[in-house]
């Protein structure tokens, strides 16, 4: 099995097969925290600018670890609802309101914390590239990259360093690229594929943002 070094490492090979992008309107949006080293370093290898993407499950109320639906940070924010599990477990307007406007919250409150309270860049008719550091399931990923494809961006490409290859056929149609290092088989946990899988703290992501500040 072959293992990345770190989250820096593959964010540096993933920007080389994303080049061809530099030059061009981009923003580059990291699902926080794991994805923000790599994001990083795609952003520099692109001039890019850096900015978080924010996504909060939204479980049902009697099965809260069930996601019924998932917020993602925008101006607007989107709701992205699971349908396969709304087909059998209706939720009504008003607790979906509810539950929306408590994770809405907890997103403001995580921006305020890793962005100085910055408004999420624009995306509308840009190349919008998101990263993490891996995909499992790809449920967080499926519901970025609806919400995103809402805000109108003139390409949605999305970059990955390691997932299987069973996620990465069921994402590809929601993106224009897909940008995957390894599709390991078997594929096991995501951590097992890095040689250093930290647990990122607070202050390395704030440190990576500083050090990226553009004005978008």
């Amino acid at each position: 099995m072959h293992q990345l070094t770190n989250r820096e490492e593959a964010g540096r090979t993933l920007a080389e097969k994303l080049l061809h992008y530099r030059g061009q309107d981009i923003v580059v949006l990291a699902l926080p925290r794991g994805g923000v080293p790599v994001a990083a370093q795609i952003a520099d290898a692109l001039q890019a600018p850096l900015d978080l993407l924010f996504v909060r499950k939204i479980g049902l109320p009697w099965q809260p670890e069930l996601a019924y639906a998932a917020v993602v940070d925008g101006n607007p924010p989107e709701v992205v609802v699971n349908d396969d599990v709304a087909r059998y477990e209706p939720m009504s307007d008003s607790a979906l309101a509810q539950a929306t406007q408590d994770e809405v919250e907890e997103i403001e409150r995580r921006r305020a914390a890793y962005m100085a309270g910055r408004a999420p860049l624009e995306v509308a008719g840009r190349i919008a590239i998101v990263v993490d550091d891996g995909l499992a399931t790809g449920t967080t990923a499926r519901a970025a990259l609806k919400g995103l494809r809402r805000r109108a961006p003139a390409q949605l490409v999305l970059a990955v360093p390691v997932a299987p290859s069973d996620t990465v056929h069921d994402l590809r149609p929601l993106v224009d690229e897909l940008v995957v290092l390894e599709m390991p088989d078997p594929f096991r946990a995501i951590g097992l594929h890095y040689i250093d899988f930290h647990q990122l703290d607070d202050a390395e992501v704030l440190a990576l943002l500083n050090r990226r500040r553009s004005p978008g």
